[in-house]
């Protein structure tokens, strides 16, 4: 019998979770939904594929993932309402869709897109989804410094060092800042990213908001490739993964 293949869509605030990943010793997303869905769908082999993986305390605005099942799900919609009433309220389930076989949430994904978020006020009600910074960050230098990424490919100095991919090569469609209000926004899109990459990318650009470094100094830690010459990267709850296109 040949499985049914869905992609489905989610949100999640990351604040209590070790990531996307199933983890020995820890509590993840994905094994959240991988055991929401196989009590569900009564398919005890059924496991989750991701777009990819998101840090501990990392959130997601829009998170693709794909599951295999054996029979058929007749209301997706309905699926949707029973899912998101067996999952824990920080997750939940937008859609579920039939899918091609072969379509993939990881390997097909063309584009990835991130926000962090930097409030300059203390906000009780952003202190979950938001780096409380104090003082001025010059957001002019900062948008310099940031379109220097897109004449690059190599993002050694921003990457979590051991890691097991095969290339630190990187192609950044566009990353930029935006002042809303008391919200200072990162937007920045890739067709992937290394771990950690884009809170190290966001330590590195507070330092040149602040005035440590200039714009030029910030290239420069590009082209060393090496971590240990970038800042240090922002705190995980910044940071949403907001968007996966195909």
């Amino acid at each position: 019998m040949e499985n049914h293949r869905y992609f489905v869509e989610m949100s999640y605030n990351g604040t209590r979770y070790h990531g996307w990943q199933i983890q020995p010793n820890g509590n993840t997303v994905q094994a959240e939904i991988t055991g929401a869905l196989r009590l569900l769908l009564n398919e005890p082999e059924l496991s989750v594929t991701g777009a990819g993986r998101t840090d501990t305390g990392v959130h997601a605005r829009n998170f693709p993932a794909h599951f295999d099942v054996k029979h058929r799900i007749e209301n997706p919609e309905d699926t949707v309402f029973k899912l998101n009433r067996f999952l824990p309220a920080d997750i939940v389930i937008h859609n579920i869709r039939k899918v091609d076989n072969k379509a993939h949430a990881r390997f097909d994904a063309k584009q990835r897109t991130y926000h962090y978020f930097i409030t300059t006020e203390k906000d009780p009600f952003s202190q979950e989804t938001s780096w409380y910074l104090y003082g001025r960050l010059d957001v002019e230098e900062m948008n310099r410094a940031a379109s220097l990424l897109k004449n690059h490919s190599d993002f050694t100095s921003f990457s979590k060092l051991h890691t097991q991919v095969k290339t630190n090569n990187c192609r950044i469609d566009e990353a930029y800042w935006e002042l809303r209000g008391k919200m200072l926004i990162f937007k920045i899109s890739a067709d992937r990213f290394l771990r950690n990459m884009v809170r190290a990318i966001v330590g590195s650009l507070v330092d040149v908001g602040k005035g440590r470094l200039t714009a030029e100094d910030f290239e420069d830690i590009i082209l060393a490739r090496d971590r240990s010459k970038a800042g240090e990267s922002a705190p995980a709850r910044g940071l949403f993964l907001t968007e996966v296109k195909y």
